[in-house]
């Protein structure tokens, strides 16, 4: 039996990015109490999204957000990611639109302020010039 085979979703964004807000909340919580904030009723839940061995169920997204002290919109689209094919994904965005975090609303209300909100179009040049700001 292969990696994958029993950590099926340790690859995953959700899988790796729970590892990490974990160990950077070391100082404040612990797992055990990350697991009960997020109000799983099993410890070992929280153990087994991080290690890649389940997915995160939907419904716990704005708990385990805020026990983890993310975005929820963030980890939704993580959790989105998970539950595989780009079927889900497309219906939700069809519904819903773009879903965007905090941080990228931020930015656009950068963008507006700084556009004088005059809805500019993304030209090639604007493009690079954001891809520059991270190194892309």
């Amino acid at each position: 039996m292969t990696n994958t085979d029993t950590r099926p979703y340790a690859n995953t964004r959700l899988a790796k990015f729970v590892e990490r807000r974990i160990l950077e909340l070391k100082a404040k919580k612990t797992q055990s109490t990350i697991a009960s904030e997020a109000g799983f009723s099993q410890h070992n839940m929280l153990t087994n999204i991080k290690l890649g061995n389940s997915k995160l169920p939907l419904d716990r997204v704005p708990a385990l957000a805020k026990a983890l002290e993310v975005d929820p919109a963030l980890l939704f689209m993580m959790a989105v990611e998970q539950l595989g094919g780009d079927t889900t994904e497309l219906a939700i965005r069809k519904i819903f639109g773009t879903l965007v975090t905090e941080n990228e609303t931020a930015w656009l209300e950068e963008i507006r302020k700084a556009s004088n909100y005059s809805d500019p179009s993304l030209t090639s040049r604007a493009r690079a010039a954001l891809r520059g700001i991270f190194g892309k």
